[in-house]
C-alpha cells in the first residue's frame, strides 16, 4: 500500500505513549544455580519495584520474594549486586530498610543483619541510569550492603559494606563477612577497611583466598583502581595481603577466579579494557583481541560481569567495538576469540554453565530478553522478554553508526535513527526534525540496542541520534579522558557538531533541531542551549543539571569529587564552576525550554529545575516545567513516564507549528 506523504511530526504511530510506559521492564542481575535461572526485573506498573524471578528446570517462572519486597541496595547510591543465590538460597537486600535477609520457601524471609536504614527518599539504583549528577542520599542513618560471594566453608556471606551510622560524616566503605547462622542483630566482622571504596570481593574456589578492588578520592573507578588479593585464616579473617595490579592511572574491574585458583581481571594498562591473568606474572588472556574492542565497562553498579568461566578450557567473553557489545568465546591456553550469536548484544550480566551462556541481551530491531546461547550452536533461546509489545517490522528504525568530525580536529562517534513508519513518507524534499541525545553520566554510553523510548519519536516522524560524546566510555581510555577538565566542553561540541554533520547530509531540518538529555545528559542540553544560542531550537531537560556549585555543596560520597576531574578542584576552581552554570547564562538563552523533575530526586534535587525554568520564564521565553510527587532520579512509573513523552510531544508540536496525531492532555507553556 501507498505511503501517506504527511509533515513529519504529524505521522500516526501504533506505539503510543502508554504503550512505551507499560511496556518495558528493566532485567539484570541473571543468576544460575544447579537448573534454575534467576533474574530481577524492575515494574514501571509496580512504581518501579525490582522483583527477583526464577525459572525452573520444569520450565515454570515463579516469583522469589514476596509482594512488597523491593530487591534494591543503595551502596554508592547507584546500587547493583543486590542479591546472590546459592544452593537453592537467596540472600537478597530489601530497599526499604537495607537489610540482607535469607529467603527460603515462598513468602518466607528472615533477617540476616542489623535494623537499620530507612531507604524511601533515596535516588533511584542506577540499572538503567548512570548520572554524573550528585546529591545527598536522604533516609535515616544505617548500613547498607551489595556485591556478595559465599563462603560455604565457613557458612558466611562476603560482601561491600556502607556504613551511615555517623551522622554529619562521610559514610564508611569496608568489605565485611556475615554470619549465616549468627545473631542478626550482630554486627559484620570487617575483613578490609582503611580504604575510600571497595567492590567486587572474590572468594577463591576453596575459600582460602579473596581477591577485592579498591580506590581513594578523588578517583572513580574507571580512573584507577587497586587489585587486592590476601589469604584468610580458619577464623576468615584476611592475612598476607598484597597488592597484585593496579594505581592512578590504571583501572581494573571484574576480578574473579578461574577453577584452579588462577586470578584473572581486566585492566586498562594498555589504553583499552582488556582480559589479564595473574600467575606468575600478569598476562593477556586474549591473543586476537581486536586492538579497538574494549571487555570492561564503567562501574557505576555492582555486580556485574563481562566475563565467566564455562569450564576450565572456555570462557565466556563481551566486549565492545565501536560501541556495539559483541558475545564471544575464548579458548584457553590457546586465547583464541571468536564471537558466539552475532545477533546478541549482551549487557552488563552473564551466568555460565559448561553447555550455555545465561545473559541479558539487547537486540537491533526487539525489546530487550534474558536469554540463553548454546555454546556450541550459538542457537539463542529467549526467557523472559522485557516487552511483550510488537512493531511491524516497517515500523522500526535501526541504528546506524556514525562517526564525524568535531572540534580539534578530533572524531566523535554516535548513533542515528531515520524516521521510519511504513504507512507514512515525508512531503518531497523535507528534511525531519532531529532529536539529539546527550546519555547520562558522562562516563557511560549510548548502545545501538532497540529502544521503545527511540522508537517512538521515529515513528512520528523524527530523526533521532544518540551522540557518544568525547567522555564516552568503550573507546578506549583516550576517548574517555577528552572530558578531563572538560564537562561543559567536549560533551556540548560534539553533540552540536553531530546535530550539524546530520544537517549538513541533508538528514535533518537545520531550523528544527532539538536537544534532549537526563541527569549529566540533562546538563549537557542545558549546556549547549545557553553557552551556544542558534544551533537548536528547542530543548528538553530531564533532571538536569542547571548550577554546578550548588550540585557540588551537596554531593553522596561515591560521585563527592567527581567533578574534580571533570571540571576541576572545588573551590579552588569556584570560578569555573560558575562559569559553566547554564543558571548564569540564561541571558544568551534563545529558544523554548520544557524541564521535567521528580519532586524526591536526592541527586538533583529539584531546585536545580525550578530555578532554570523562573529563570527562562523571567526572560520571556517559552517554557514548560512539569514536576512529579513520588518520582526520584529516574523515573520510574508507568502513569510518570506516559506523561513524559505526550508533553514532550505536545511542546514540540507548539513550538514548531505541527499538530500530533496524538490525543493528549495539554502542557501549560508560559510565554507561548
Amino acid at each position: 500500500m501507498a505511503s501517506r506523504v504527511a509533515p513529519c511530526g504529524t505521522w500516526a504511530s501504533p506505539l503510543s505513549a502508554a504503550g512505551v510506559a507499560a511496556g518495558r521492564l528493566r532485567l539484570s542481575a541473571v543468576q544460575i544455580d544447579g537448573s534454575d535461572i534467576y533474574w530481577v526485573e524492575g515494574r514501571p506498573h509496580e512504581a518501579g519495584r525490582y522483583g527477583l524471578v526464577r525459572r525452573r528446570a520444569d520450565g515454570l517462572v515463579e516469583e522469589v520474594v514476596p509482594p512488597g519486597f523491593n530487591v534494591r541496595t543503595r551502596v554508592h547510591e547507584y546500587g547493583g549486586g543486590a542479591c546472590l543465590v546459592a544452593d537453592g538460597v537467596v540472600y537478597a537486600v530489601n530497599f526499604a530498610d537495607q537489610r540482607v535477609y535469607r529467603v527460603g520457601a515462598p513468602g518466607v524471609v528472615e533477617p540476616l543483619t542489623p535494623a537499620g536504614a530507612s531507604a524511601q527518599s533515596a535516588p533511584e539504583d542506577a540499572v538503567n541510569q548512570p548520572g554524573a549528577s550528585r546529591g545527598a542520599a536522604g533516609g535515616a542513618p544505617g548500613w547498607f550492603y551489595a556485591d556478595f560471594d559465599i563462603d560455604r566453608r565457613r557458612r558466611h556471606l562476603v560482601c561491600v559494606r556502607e556504613d551511615h551510622t555517623q551522622e554529619g560524616r562521610e559514610p564508611v566503605n569496608t568489605i565485611v563477612s556475615i554470619a549465616l547462622d549468627g545473631d542478626p542483630l550482630s554486627p559484620a566482622q570487617v575483613l578490609a577497611s582503611g580504604c575510600d571504596f571497595y567492590s567486587s570481593p572474590r572468594l577463591g574456589p576453596d575459600g582460602s583466598t579473596l581477591a577485592w578492588l579498591s580506590w581513594r578520592h578523588p578517583l572513580m573507578p574507571w580512573d584507577g583502581t587497586e587489585l587486592w588479593v590476601a589469604d584468610r585464616d580458619d577464623a576468615g579473617a584476611l592475612v598476607h595481603a598484597r597488592k597484585v595490579a593496579g594505581g592512578d592511572r590504571e583501572s581494573i574491574c571484574q576480578p574473579g577466579w578461574s577453577p584452579d585458583g588462577t586470578l584473572y581481571f581486566v585492566s586498562d594498562r594498555d589504553g583499552w579494557w582488556k582480559l589479564y591473568r595473574s600467575d606468575r606474572s600478569i598476562e593477556p588472556v586474549i591473543v586476537n583481541a581486536p586492538p579497538d574492542a574494549e571487555f570492561g565497562r564503567p562501574e557505576w553498579i555492582l555486580g556485574t560481569a563481562t566475563w565467566r568461566f564455562a569450564e576450565p578450557s572456555r570462557l565466556v567473553v563481551s566486549y565492545t567495538q565501536r560501541g556495539r557489545w559483541r558475545l564471544g568465546l575464548v579458548e584457553l591456553p590457546s586465547g583464541r576469540l571468536s564471537e558466539l550469536a552475532p545477533d546478541v548484544q549482551p549487557d552488563e550480566w552473564l551466568a555460565t554453565t559448561p553447555q550455555h551462556v545465561v545473559l541479558v541481551a539487547g537486540f537491533d530491531a526487539s525489546p530487550d530478553a534474558v536469554v540463553r546461547v548454546d555454546l556450541v550452536t550459538g542457537a539463542v533461546e529467549t526467557i523472559r522478554e522485557a516487552s511483550t509489545l510488537r512493531l511491524d517490522p516497517g515500523d522500526v528504525s535501526i541504528a546506524e553508526p556514525i562517526e564525524f568530525p568535531t572540534d580539534g580536529d578530533r572524531t566523535a562517534h554516535a548513533f542515528y535513527y531515520a524516521p521510519r513508519n511504513k504507512d507514512y513518507a515525508p512531503p518531497p524534499g523535507q528534511a525531519p526534525p532531529l532529536i539529539v541525545i546527550s546519555h547520562g553520566g558522562p562516563t557511560s554510553a549510548a548502545h545501538p540496542t532497540f529502544d521503545l523510548h527511540v522508537q517512538f519519536w521515529t515513528g512520528r516522524g523524527f530523526a533521532v541520534v544518540d551522540v557518544n560524546y568525547g567522555g564516552s566510555s568503550g573507546y578506549g581510555r583516550a576517548y574517555r579522558e577528552r572530558l578531563n577538565g572538560q564537562w561543559g566542553v567536549v560533551d556540548v561540541a560534539d553533540v552540536i557538531n553531530a546535530a550539524r554533520f546530520l544537517s549538513a547530509g541533508g538528514r535533518a531540518d537545520p531550523d528544527r533541531l532539538i536537544i534532549r538529555g537526563g541527569s549529566a545528559g540533562g546538563y549537557t542540553t542545558l549546556a549547549a542551549l545557553t553557552f551556544h544560542p542558534g544551533v537548536f531550537r528547542a530543548g528538553a531537560s530531564y533532571y538536569g543539571v542547571s548550577d554546578l556549585e550548588v550540585l557540588e555543596l551537596d554531593t553522596h560520597k561515591f560521585e563527592s569529587r567527581y567533578s574534580h576531574s571533570l571540571i576541576g578542584p572545588y573551590p579552588d576552581r569556584k570560578a569555573l564552576y560558575r562559569a559553566r552554570s547554564p543558571i548564569h547564562a540564561i541571558d544568551r538563552l534563545a529558544c523554548p525550554l520544557i524541564l521535567l523533575q521528580g519532586l524526591e530526586d536526592k541527586v538533583v534535587p529539584p531546585n536545580q529545575s525550578q530555578m532554570m525554568a523562573d529563570a527562562v520564564r523571567a526572560k520571556g521565553l517559552p517554557v514548560a516545567y512539569l514536576a512529579f510527587d513520588g518520582e526520584q532520579h529516574g523515573f520510574r512509573k508507568a502513569e510518570t513516564i506516559q506523561r513524559c513523552l505526550e508533553a514532550e510531544l505536545y511542546f514540540y508540536g507548539k513550538v514548531f507549528g505541527f499538530m500530533p496525531a496524538d490525543r493528549m492532555d495539554p502542557v501549560r507553556i508560559d510565554n507561548l
